[in-house]
Parts: C-alpha cells; structure tokens; sequence
C-alpha cells in the first residue's frame, strides 16, 4: 500500500479530530470519553482534554510514546484514577466517577501490565478469583473461557508462579473473561514477551473479539496492534495526535514519521 494517497491530498489520520467531530462520530458508542482532564497526583495531569469512544464489536488501539498517557486513559476508563473534568459513559450511561467493582458487574473487564495473575495460586483458583461475584457459574465459564485459551483447561492444576510470562498472560486474560465481559481493557498484554507469545496474544485478542467482546487495548508493539485493529488512536503528552483506522494510521507518512520508527525501534526485554 502507497504511504500517500495518489492525489497527494492529505490523509485522514493527519490530525485528531476535533471535539465536534469526535461528538458526530462518537454518537451510540458503547464506550466514550469526552475531554477527559486526569491524572495521579492532585495538580499534575496526565491526561489533558483526551476524546475517546469504542463502537459495539470493535477492536480499538492506543498508541504513543512512553508517557504519552495511554495507559493512563485506560485507567480512567475503568475508574481506577480520578476523572478530574469531562466525562465517561458506558452505553450511554455517566460511568466518571464509578468505581472498579462496579464497572465489572456492568461488564467492562480490565487486564493490567503487571501483577496480574496470583502466583501463589493455580491456574484454576486464579479464575475462580475472576469469578467470585458469580461462583455457582465457574463450571460454565471456566468451559468457556479454556476454548479460547486451551491451555488453561489443560494445566488448571498447575500454580501461575510456574508458568512462562506468556503463560501467565494467557491467565490474566482468562480471569478478566469469567464475568462475560461486553468489554475488554487489555494494557500492554503483550509487553516482555517473546516474539512467538506476542503472536499469540494477538490472535488470541481476535478470537475474543469474534466471540463477541468489544476490546481496547494499549500497546507498545504499535504496528502489531494496528495490524488487528479496526481503530486506532495515537495519544502525544496527554492529548489526542491522530486518529483513524488502523490500516490508515499504519500507512500514515506522518505517523509512521513521528511514532511508528521509534517505537517499531524500542528495544524491550523479551521473556519466554
């Protein structure tokens, strides 16, 4: 594909769009973000004046730099940092100021970059955590959860500590769709890994997504994300850079210019 179109017009991922925009497209979505201002420490913002919105059955990318604040966005989706000014609603519905727990009994799932599987525990017990609003339904979810990650079902018995990192991303995700999910936050899932579980949560994020769960997911590995994603968005110091699909976003001269080669170029330590 040509990096420009052949009138040599502008692209559509040249520029954000801008809050009139965004509010026309972002009509019905089932997940929206509207100026969001936030951050972690009272007067420091991360995130500032950020527009965001997730249609029913999309894949949708977060791109950027290091502290461009994607993950950051992700948190304040999910209620985990404070909304400081602007608004997030989950069909339709103000979700700004709900807490964690009560997002995850309105279906939004979340799956952080660290610290997410309990080592201590089996494979099993770990998704019976991802479960414990709803215990008398593990049977049925455990069996469907282990069709998407059949390894799950095979090693049940054996303690996340054990496991490769890949392994225990697998984990993570899995818990994360016990509660049935409409929505899927994944950050970073396929941060450290190596590059043949890379591939794997990629196509594992797809057959979630063909199941009927709507996913956004924040990723360094920017051209793999963009590559399963039906959006993306690039984030710069807070704010909304470009935005478009992903195929347009991934053939961008500018994006390609000012992200894509540095973080195509970022050198991550890769584990098994």
């Amino acid at each position: 594909m040509s990096d420009t179109p052949p009138d040599g017009s502008m692209t559509p991922a040249e520029a954000a769009a801008t809050p009139d925009e965004h509010a026309r497209s972002a009509e019905g979505a089932l997940v929206r973000a509207d100026d969001v201002v936030a951050g972690y420490f009272p007067g420091v913002d991360i995130l500032r004046g950020c527009n965001f919105f997730l249609r029913e059955g999309e894949i949708v990318g977060i791109i950027g730099p290091n502290g461009a604040g994607k993950s950051t966005l992700l948190k304040a989706l999910f209620g985990l940092i404070p909304v400081r000014r602007g608004e997030v609603t989950l069909r339709g519905e103000s979700i700004t100021s709900a807490p964690a727990h009560v997002l995850v009994r309105k279906g939004v799932g979340y799956v952080p970059q660290t610290q997410n599987v309990f080592p201590s525990l089996t494979i099993e017990e770990n998704l019976e955590m991802g479960i414990y609003l709803r215990p008398k339904q593990f049977g049925e979810q455990f069996d469907r959860v282990s069709t998407l990650f059949p390894l799950l079902g095979e090693r049940r018995k054996v303690k996340a500590g054990a496991l490769s990192g890949g392994e225990r991303q697998m984990v993570a995700m899995g818990r994360a769709l016990m509660m049935d999910p409409s929505v899927l936050l994944l950050d970073e899932p396929s941060a450290g890994l190596s590059p043949m579980f890379q591939d794997e949560v990629f196509i594992r994020c797809k057959k979630i997504n063909a199941a009927g769960v709507s996913i956004i997911m924040v990723e360094q590995n920017a051209r793999r994300c963009l590559q399963i994603c039906d959006r993306g968005y690039v984030l710069d110091q807070g704010r909304n850079a470009y935005t478009d699909t992903g195929s347009n976003l991934m053939h961008d001269p500018k994006v390609i210019e000012l992200y894509l080669g540095t973080l195509a170029g970022s050198k991550e330590k890769k584990t098994p």
